[in-house]
């Protein structure tokens, strides 16, 4: 039986949603973040580095999403959530099943890191590092930002997809950062990233996934 050690709030919440889009069993173990929201110390029990998602099946255990995403593919896909090899779209999800956390995230986690420096320094200091956060927020994060939505707005395009005309590997994987983008950024020039967050939260497999996973501050 495949187990997911699934973190609230985190990345893990895709491997829910693939597995039931591929009618998977699988098991979940749940953990909880601490009220530093850091994961907590049993999971470096699973993985050394203490991560979510980790997923243990068959005596293997295997971290990060895209690695996990592949595999699960390739054990259970049966050519769903794939275009064909031979075809341009099926690049495309391999482009954004490494570019979701290699590339999207990093900008998205730089954000929230400038948001909480402020609050964890000492009293008198939190006024200078405010200003000073804001204003690399507005010279570095942003524009990057604007760089990668724009980027995923493209992507979509007419079809409301990321890679082709359905609904692909590529969708569930950039499902984090459009949703966290969207939370922190807003979509108001970007109706496609829009309309593709109430697309996905209308699947049966993502309700079902929410289920089995718990209170997502995405969704």
């Amino acid at each position: 039986m495949l187990t997911v050690h699934h973190l609230n709030n985190s990345r893990s919440q895709r491997v829910l949603w693939l597995l039931e889009e591929l009618g998977v069993s699988y098991e979940v173990k749940r953990y909880e973040r601490g009220k530093d929201m850091q994961a907590p110390p049993e999971l470096k029990k699973v993985h050394p580095l203490g991560k979510s998602p980790v997923i243990t099946v068959d005596g293997l255990t295997i971290a990060e999403t895209g690695a996990i995403v592949e595999y699960i593919l390739a054990k259970y896909g049966k050519g769903r959530l794939m275009p064909p090899e031979d075809s341009e779209d099926y690049w495309t999800v391999r482009h954004f099943l490494h570019y979701a956390e290699g590339s999207a995230m990093p900008p998205l986690f730089l954000m929230l890191v400038l948001q909480m420096i402020p609050d964890r320094a000492p009293f008198f200091a939190r006024p200078i590092l405010k200003t000073s956060m804001e204003k690399v927020d507005e010279m570095l994060v942003r524009p990057q930002l604007t760089l990668h939505l724009d980027h995923w707005e493209r992507a979509i395009g007419s079809s409301g997809w990321f890679a082709g005309p359905e609904m692909t590997a590529a969708d569930i994987m950039m499902s984090f950062p459009v949703e966290a983008a969207g939370q922190r950024f807003g979509y108001e020039n970007h109706p496609s990233l829009r309309d593709f967050l109430q697309r996905i939260h209308a699947r049966t497999a993502y309700r079902q996934a929410l289920k089995r996973g718990g209170p997502y501050a995405y969704a």
